[in-house]
């Protein structure tokens, strides 16, 4: 079986990483930090652009595609630190009116969470007695809901996984493009072992990940998805805290958008279905 991307998905990639890049560039992340929010606009824009209606059936105004397009372009939100509920949004395109369009926000109760509560025009779920959660990343505002965790869908697990693989993808792009620039001892950091080993470690994870997510978008296994998850988790944690320490000092500074992928991949990492429970479903499957 060929896993290679077409020139169609490539295609697609590369058309919603332009976008993201005129519409959510570094000074519209840094602003949306300062100032946190959902960009109505932006979300539209998306709409327009077809990636909330993405999956839908033509006959019903959707794009046609599938799901491992569904994860292009999860990869390329990742990538840019898209804030807002991605996923319920997109799951909802066709379920709840003005959702394909992204004229209506919606957002989806994620057992004991759910985010962007008061930004969203609809909920899915039960959110009765929701209490704001302190955050720590700070583009994704949280509640947390009394209950007990229910099951996830498959979709909303994986699509979560392709937005780990963009962040990883990106905090592996941040290292190197640092190694390269920053000089010590008259030399490039990137030239010292250790640094390099830092690097080689990052691409090799988000590498394995990345197969694992694209597999899983193609065969929708359940149990293949838990595994992507897992991958995905951990190559966007541990490539953001190696990308830390590829930029020493100046990585810990609020100026430096490291800390903001490390935040939203701890975030993303509980979201939708924990390591916990992927393996609580992994190990059940053997």
């Amino acid at each position: 079986m060929d896993f290679q991307l077409t020139s169609e998905q490539r295609a697609l990639q590369a058309g919603m990483r332009e976008l993201l890049a005129a519409r959510f560039d570094r000074e519209a992340l840094r602003a949306a930090v300062e100032r946190p929010g959902l960009d109505r606009a932006l979300w539209r824009a998306l709409g327009e652009a077809g990636f909330f209606a993405l999956r839908l059936p033509e006959d019903e105004g959707g794009v046609g595609l599938g799901l491992p397009e569904a994860v292009l372009l999860f990869e390329e939100a990742g990538r840019a630190l898209l804030p807002g509920p991605l996923v319920a949004t997109h799951l909802a395109a066709g379920a709840v009116k003005g959702a394909a369009s992204g004229e209506t926000v919606v957002t989806r109760v994620d057992g004991g969470l759910v985010s962007w509560l008061a930004e969203a025009d609809h909920v899915q779920g039960d959110a009765a007695g929701a209490t704001p959660l302190r955050s720590v990343d700070p583009l994704t505002p949280l509640h947390r809901i009394p209950g007990t965790r229910t099951a996830e869908p498959p979709e909303a697990v994986l699509l979560t996984a392709a937005e780990q693989l963009g962040s990883a993808a990106r905090t592996t792009q941040m290292a190197v493009q640092h190694a390269r620039e920053r000089t010590q001892f008259g030399q490039p950091v990137g030239s010292f072992q250790a640094v390099k080993h830092l690097c080689a470690d990052m691409l090799v994870r988000t590498e394995v990940a990345r197969v694992a997510v694209y597999a899983a978008a193609v065969t929708g296994d359940a149990r293949e998805i838990a595994g992507a998850k897992l991958l995905a988790d951990e190559a966007a944690v541990r490539g953001a805290r190696d990308c830390l320490q590829v930029h020493g000092g100046m990585g810990f500074t609020w100026e430096a958008d490291v800390h903001l992928h490390l935040k939203r991949a701890w975030v993303r990492a509980e979201q939708w279905q924990s390591a916990e429970r992927a393996c609580e479903l992994l190990a059940a499957a053997l």
